[in-house]
């Protein structure tokens, strides 16, 4: 090619993650291009070949450049696609017998699918060469010789040779990648928002506290040593380009490797990574000996509580702090995570007063829990997640820390964090007596107390389950939420447990087909104890826990009433009250035999895991999946004692129909009467609030609201969270 065709420039196309186009814009420009225009995620620039070259080993941003051969408007049909691409000399870009990939982006009315854009893209090609003679050209998908952007967007096509080949961002170094991953453009954006370029011409020192695959550190280091981010990229789109200039090209790789190696011998800048899990720490040390840096980045295993300043550092350095910590997509994540916002902040005034921080979050409410003000923040894309980096100055001594009784620091709390830490003490100190006189190991600690904080708090064993109930519309939902998190800062302090044991759920009112579904698959679960049984519990797979605590006293009253008689469980769920039914009291024993029925296979599962936990015998204490109402009707067994405890609506696609417990609880109890023996007794429970017995029961059978006896001191704020009832036949004068 000839020096005045290097020189002569031509229209190029950045493309870049969205929110980066600006940056992407000054970047170019200082490459030497001539960007003149930005478009959502891309930048059009006209540039020679030499620059776009440069932008190609250079860009630290770009995701691809493409050299733009055609922007056309009123391209809506196949035929308009096929026609305009049809139109280009693709002899002068594509060699006889090279092979060809197209990328296609977007779409119209008629052309709604990218693999038959591609396709109509494909055979324009094709059917171009093929006019003038020339071969057809193969497919490749992997390793094509030439691929093609085209971007189709209110019928605007702008179609290109991608001189990138594979993505810009994959520099070649990251095969471990560790969790969530950052991506490398982005991860030199965050760098260049944060101001690291200018911090490392003052000769500041850079710290990721939670590195990771050790992505920041990585571009961090690139940046200092004067690298090229894609010098050790083998094989870039142009090299299949037929207007390829080798030599050019291989100039300007020579320049980078010397200004590489220079950059590397100059570099004084200090960066350290710190992480607390080996894995990470592994795949940073390998992906920073891939990326050629390694002498760069001093790697530590450390959590946030063990941050400190590096001794190398004087009292006078200063730097940056930089990191993307988790975000918490799922909300049984948060626990952990408000903790860990928590320590960052603690870690970072404790270790780097005076630095600047720099956090990167999809989730800016658990930013506000590091405790410091962020002065400056930018609204980013990762992947599909809107995201913000916010910058703060770490003013020495801000926000002062509290202590623990242990007297190890944690995060300041708020005002309403407080107040909800003194209710969880107060509670505490009311239930203290009783906790210690029964033994109870599963109780409910706090529910609603305090009706800005609408949780229910329950612990089990040492484990806390909370439950957030969904606020009305009326509630400001960023209120709701920081006031969430206020109470998951300071549960594990007062509780004085592990965040990771600290499991967060949210209910809501379900209505129409909506049921409740599976929250995980951990298969995470324990026993606990309660008076004689031992019960497995799961509190992180499933709404419920496998164990309701507010029937405690209605299992406690049926085994004293169960020794020697058959019992019946209707609607068991994993059949607790069956258990307590069968091992009875040391004195008297226990039920004689059960039947527990249920629908659920996943239920009756663990109905028989508990009966195996606690040595029952299976061929006497049955399990039988059923609708009840369907089993009732055809059942011929009499029982001397029945536990009928329905949900309060149901939608099972395995019943025949719904159930409501208000609308239906006279026929279930009808019909389980006809299975109660004479002198027998059904418990008939339920947890609708509003429940009204209906009187046509109270005239045909003797009833007893024990309601207000089944209560322990950890429920007495909620009356109305279940209603009992005694139901006998009425004796025959």
């Amino acid at each position: 090619m000839s020096e005045s065709s290097q020189r002569a420039t031509r229209p190029f196309l950045a493309t870049c993650p969205r929110g980066l186009e600006e940056l992407l814009a000054d970047e170019l420009r200082a490459l030497g291009a001539e960007p003149h225009k930005t478009t959502v995620a891309g930048v059009h620039f006209r540039a020679d070949l030499e620059v776009a070259y440069r932008a190609c080993l250079w860009s630290r941003l770009a995701n691809r450049i493409v050299l733009s051969l055609l922007r056309e408007e009123n391209i809506e049909r196949p035929e308009a696609l096929h026609r305009a691409v049809a139109g280009v000399d693709w002899s002068q870009h594509l060699r006889p017998g090279a092979t060809l990939a197209v990328d296609f982006h977007g779409r119209s009315e008629q052309i709604r699918h990218t693999r038959f854009g591609a396709q109509t893209v494909k055979d324009g090609v094709v059917d171009a060469l093929q006019a003038q003679g020339r071969p057809r050209p193969g497919i490749d998908l992997q390793r094509p010789d030439l691929r093609l952007y085209a971007h189709l967007h209110r019928g605007r096509l702008t179609l290109g040779v991608d001189l990138s080949g594979d993505s810009l961002h994959r520099r070649g170094y990251r095969r471990d990648v560790g969790h969530a991953p950052l991506k490398e453009n982005l991860a030199a954006a965050l760098l260049i928002r944060a101001g690291w370029p200018q911090r490392l011409r003052d000769g500041e020192a850079l710290v990721d506290p939670l590195c990771g695959a050790g992505t920041l550190l990585i571009e961090a280091a690139l940046m200092a040593a004067d690298m090229a981010p894609n010098l050790g990229r083998v094989r870039f789109g142009f090299h299949g380009w037929a207007q390829h200039d080798e030599a050019l090209w291989a100039e300007l790789k020579r320049e980078a490797e010397a200004r590489a190696s220079i950059g590397r011998k100059r570099c004084r800048n200090r960066l350290y990574g710190f992480d607390q899990s080996p894995p990470a720490l592994a795949a940073a040390k390998s992906n920073a000996m891939r990326a050629g840096i390694p002498a760069l980045i001093a790697f530590s295993g450390a959590s946030l509580g063990q941050l400190r300043r590096p001794a190398e550092l004087d009292e006078e350095a200063r730097g940056l702090v930089i990191t993307n910590p988790p975000y918490g997509e799922r909300l049984g994540e948060l626990p952990e995570l408000v903790t860990l916002y928590g320590e960052l902040g603690e870690g970072v005034r404790r270790a780097f007063p005076g630095w600047r921080l720099a956090v990167f979050t999809a989730n800016p409410d658990l930013g506000h829990r590091i405790g410091l003000r962020a002065d400056k923040q930018y609204s980013l894309k990762n992947g599909p997640l809107e995201a913000k980096l916010l910058l703060m100055d770490v003013q020495a001594g801000a926000g002062e820390e509290s202590k623990t009784a242990a007297g190890s620091a944690t995060a300041p709390r708020s005002e309403g964090a407080q107040m909800f830490a003194n209710r969880l003490e107060k509670n505490r100190k009311r239930l203290r007596k009783w906790l210690k006189q029964s033994g109870e190991a599963c109780y409910r600690l706090y529910d609603a107390d305090m009706p800005e904080y609408a949780l229910a708090v329950d612990v089990y064993d040492g484990r806390v389950h909370v439950q957030e109930y969904a606020p009305p519309r009326s509630v400001n939902a960023d209120q709701a939420q920081k006031r969430l998190f206020d109470a998951l800062q300071v549960i594990p302090e007062v509780l004085d447990v592990d965040p990771g044991q600290v499991v967060i759920k949210r209910r809501e009112k379900q209505s129409g087909k909506a049921q409740y579904l599976k929250q995980a698959a951990t298969g995470e679960r324990f026993q606990v104890r309660e008076g004689r049984a031992r019960l497995w519990v799961n509190l992180r797979d499933y709404l419920d826990t496998g164990l309701f605590l507010d029937h405690r006293p209605v299992r406690r009253m049926l085994a004293e009433m169960a020794p020697g008689r058959r019992f019946l469980n209707l609607f068991c769920y994993t059949a607790a009250a069956t258990v307590q039914a069968a091992l009875g009291s040391e004195e008297a024993g226990g039920a004689v035999d059960s039947v527990s029925v249920d629908l659920s296979n996943t239920y009756l599962e663990w109905a028989r895991d508990n009966f195996a936990l606690n040595g029952l015998d299976p061929a006497r204490h049955r399990v039988v999946r059923d609708d009840c109402l369907r089993w009732l009707e055809t059942a011929r067994a009499e029982f001397d004692l029945i536990f009928l405890d329905p949900p309060t609506f149901s939608n099972s696609k395995k019943m025949e129909g719904t159930l409501d417990v208000q609308r239906d609880h006279v026929r279930l109890v009808t019909l389980a009467m006809a299975r109660l023996a004479p002198g027998g007794t059904l418990v008939f429970s339920n947890n609708q609030r509003r429940f009204q017995l209906d009187e046509q029961l109270t005239e045909r059978f003797a009833v007893e609201d024990i309601s207000a006896r089944t209560f322990d001191p950890d429920f007495t704020r909620r009356s109305d969270i279940h209603h009992v009832f005694l139901i006998r036949h009425r004796e025959v004068a």
